[in-house]
């Protein structure tokens, strides 16, 4: 049993950075020989990572097959709803814990990821590291741990906001303003600063679905 539990361990991981990196997508059959084979690992971990995923709703069944989970407009409403109050709160007690180490860091982040403004793909996945610092400022490992599986969630959109025209630009902007309302241990400007943040996001995402479907 102890040899099992870190096979399980990276079979789960392996899958879940293979969805968070696009390479399946949301519609995407998952099968235990190809999976097992891809990752170098028997059937019985990739067996048990599959049904961990379903568990998190991150799969679905279809049939006896699994196949990635997709949002429809509700879900996806409901995720960014839960996922407003709790990032609002993440900065709210980042404002009040954070160290002035993780505060510098938060800086350097934003700086760094200015640089990658024209890059939908690369800035994306530099805007989960910059939201997961925060959460990490939080000094509240629960809601640490329920904003993972939010984030993980997240990866079931096959898109990014950040590839709206204009969209980096303006996220730097508002990160640069969670980041100085958390330096300023201003509690409710932050919580409302990164609301604010993911709102915006939201709305942009709306706007490329509809885009989307009016071009079908």
């Amino acid at each position: 049993m102890s040899q099992s539990r870190p096979a399980q361990k990276d079979a789960y991981h392996l899958i879940l950075e293979a969805i968070d990196s696009g390479i399946y997508k949301p519609g995407d059959r998952l099968v235990e020989s190809e999976l097992a084979e891809r990752f170098g690992v028997s059937r019985t971990p990739i067996r048990e990572a599959l049904q961990r995923l379903e568990t998190q709703s991150l799969l679905e069944r279809d049939g006896r097959s699994m196949i990635v989970a997709s949002l429809d407009h509700n879900q996806m409403a409901e995720l960014y709803q839960v996922r407003r109050e709790l990032e609002g709160l993440a900065a709210r007690l980042a404002a009040r814990h954070a160290t002035a180490e993780e505060i510098e860091v938060l800086r350097d982040m934003v700086e760094a990821d200015d640089k990658l403004v024209g890059d939908p793909q690369a800035l994306s996945r530099a805007n989960r590291r910059f939201h997961e610092q925060i959460h990490l400022a939080s000094h509240n490992r629960y809601l640490v741990q329920q904003l993972d599986l939010v984030h993980r969630t997240m990866a079931l959109m096959a898109t990014t906001s950040l590839a709206a025209e204009g969209r980096g630009q303006i996220a730097q902007g508002e990160h640069k303003g969670i980041v100085e309302a958390i330096a300023a241990r201003n509690e409710e400007g932050a919580a409302e600063a990164l609301k604010d943040h993911i709102s915006i996001a939201f709305m942009t995402r709306l706007k490329l679905d509809a885009g989307r479907r009016e071009r079908r």
